[in-house]
């Protein structure tokens, strides 16, 4: 499995490089945003590698929080790769983290290759994503989160989850659980 590469461009497309490195050129796709921050020649990208029955797909990163998006993204049903870098063409990780957090519908039809009916199927699917660094040190988001991911593994549904925690007042991870558990057995 192909993690990252760091080499020297050969050829560059707005979602396409060709990364020489040490000899052997690999074809490597990238968002729009990521393209247009690669100025110089050499270049050391995070890579996602996708291994399919007929193909083996390269896709690179200069953030790690848009590889982030991008591997969370590609993991839900109905949306492949061609849509994924389309979204982290479209938006920044935090712009998309924002509009996930807002159930904006309208913002993310904006993305190629996504209808109403794929909008909402993500931004259900993505209700608790978050990107690295976002929550500036707050460490109760991170309770919260720990929090919704035990319950969400005890068989409790997201969306019912978040709604309980937003009530909670607890501020560990494991009193949230107790606190949520009561009003979840109501």
């Amino acid at each position: 499995m192909i993690v990252g590469i760091e080499g020297t461009i050969e050829k560059k497309e707005p979602t396409l490089l060709n990364v020489n490195v040490g000899g052997i050129i690999y074809e490597v796709f990238v968002s729009v945003n990521c393209s247009s921050k690669i100025i110089d020649t050499k270049v050391k990208l995070f890579i996602t590698h996708i291994i399919r029955e007929d193909s083996q797909t390269l896709y690179g990163f200069l953030d790690p929080n848009e590889k982030k998006l991008f591997d969370t993204v590609i993991k839900i049903n109905g949306v492949g790769p061609k849509v994924a870098l389309a979204i982290c063409s479209t938006f920044t990780p935090s712009s998309f983290s924002n509009i996930v957090s807002t159930n904006d519908i309208s913002m993310l039809k904006r993305v190629p290759g996504i209808g109403p009916k794929g909008a909402s199927r993500i931004l259900v699917e993505l209700s608790g994503f978050i990107i690295d660094g976002e929550d500036d040190g707050n460490i109760d988001s991170n309770h919260n989160i720990e929090a919704a991911l035990a319950l969400e593994s005890l068989g409790f549904k997201k969306d019912i989850v978040s709604k309980v925690l937003k009530s909670c007042k607890s501020t560990n991870t494991s009193d949230l659980v107790r606190e949520a558990l009561k009003f979840l057995q109501k």
